[in-house]
């Protein structure tokens, strides 16, 4: 199943009532395919980092441990398989492809190539920040525009501060850590223009959560031949977090020069988790399913304490607190229960993901004690 193919899936379950009935695990449509949810690292309810306590699959764990056999090898052995499986999966061919140590180091190469010799990017605030602050270390200016009153990037402003200086404008969307989702035209429009000017850089990591109908990926841009970069990841829906592995989407000649600027590279094991992953329709429509599940139970406790969030098209919410986020992390911690950092200037905001329903119900006793 391809990538239109799950978001026509994730449209019809959601709309289609499939959200109503996610009551709790029994009334899930799909059986657990996995084995018992990890929190092996912390006896806690660990909702701090944006994870999939579900993955891997039982199929991606199986073929994690058959490759063992080969990770005396280095990972050019075995990558092309999953070069090819993920060129078709986005309708691509393979030179539009650059598979990455997560998708972090992903946007680090970007931010790395557009960012030397004083070059200026352009990105919301708060966003995800790891390719803004690897670019200011190697000179880079960033201008970093505030968000708008409904905590979306204010695209009018951002259009505003392109000069001649301009390499970048970096979106993430839907956005961390607000949740966030730009109308899609909007979305659309502004990329097409300010890609006339500098180099656009779409951030999906969360993509695949997102149950707005028909809602495009800017790979269609990038397929337009335009100067589009789309970073995508298997740390969130496939659950693979911890084997470090995502890919960008861009026309080839942009795809060859950020090549180049990649470092680490991926590995053995994650490139077979990775392939596997995709072939896994089963295990894709659990986590989503599951997602859904652990939002409903989050919007359930911030209703009962009437506590102010945002719809969210991630795999969590920001709500909040009215307290310093830092004592709130300290007081949740006491409570075994891990929650985001600080994402100034909203500094009485905090950031829960979702989890397992323990993780859910930990979460609602311990955040109704400390708010209490």
């Amino acid at each position: 199943m391809n990538h239109i193919d799950r978001r026509n899936w994730l449209k019809t379950f959601a709309l289609g009532g499939g959200l109503t009935m996610l009551g709790g695990a029994n009334t899930l449509a799909f059986a657990n395919p996995t084995s018992k949810p990890s929190n092996a690292l912390l006896d806690v309810a660990k909702l701090n980092s944006n994870e999939n306590p579900f993955g891997p699959s039982p199929k991606v764990r199986a073929a994690i441990t058959a490759a063992f056999d080969n990770a005396c090898r280095y990972p050019s052995m075995v990558f092309r398989p999953l070069l090819e499986k993920i060129a078709e999966t986005e309708g691509v061919s393979t030179d539009h492809i650059v598979v990455t140590g997560g998708s972090t180091e992903g946007l680090k190469a970007v931010g790395l190539t557009y960012g030397l010799n004083g070059g200026e990017l352009i990105a919301a605030d708060p966003t995800f920040q790891s390719m803004m602050t690897y670019a200011e270390n190697f000179g880079a200016y960033v201008h970093r525009v505030p968000v708008d009153e409904n905590m979306q990037h204010d695209l009018k402003e951002m259009e505003n501060r392109i000069n001649g200086k301009t390499r970048l404008i970096f979106i993430c969307n839907p956005n961390n850590p607000t949740g966030t989702l730009l109308d899609k035209n909007d979305l659309k429009s502004f990329c097409e223009r300010t890609s006339e000017t500098a180099m656009v850089f779409s951030d999906e990591a969360y993509y695949d959560f997102i149950t707005e109908p028909d809602y495009p990926s800017m790979v269609t841009l990038v397929k337009e031949g335009k100067n589009v970069i789309v970073s995508k990841t298997f740390s969130k829906v496939y659950g693979l977090a911890g084997m470090r592995i995502g890919y960008l989407v861009a026309r080839p000649d942009i795809a060859k020069r950020l090549q180049k600027s990649v470092m680490a590279m991926t590995n053995v094991l994650a490139i077979e988790a990775a392939k596997h992953a995709l072939d896994d329709d089963e295990f894709y429509k659990f986590s989503v399913a599951k997602n859904m599940e652990g939002k409903q139970a989050i919007y359930k406790t911030l209703d009962d304490l009437e506590l102010s969030y945002i719809k969210s098209h991630t795999n969590f919410v920001f709500f909040k607190t009215g307290r310093p986020i830092r004592e709130m992390m300290a007081a949740m911690e006491k409570e075994n229960v891990l929650i985001g950092r600080p994402f100034p200037p909203f500094n009485e905001w905090a950031r829960i993901s979702t989890g397992t329903m323990e993780d859910m119900t930990a979460f609602d006793k311990g955040l109704k004690r400390v708010m209490g």
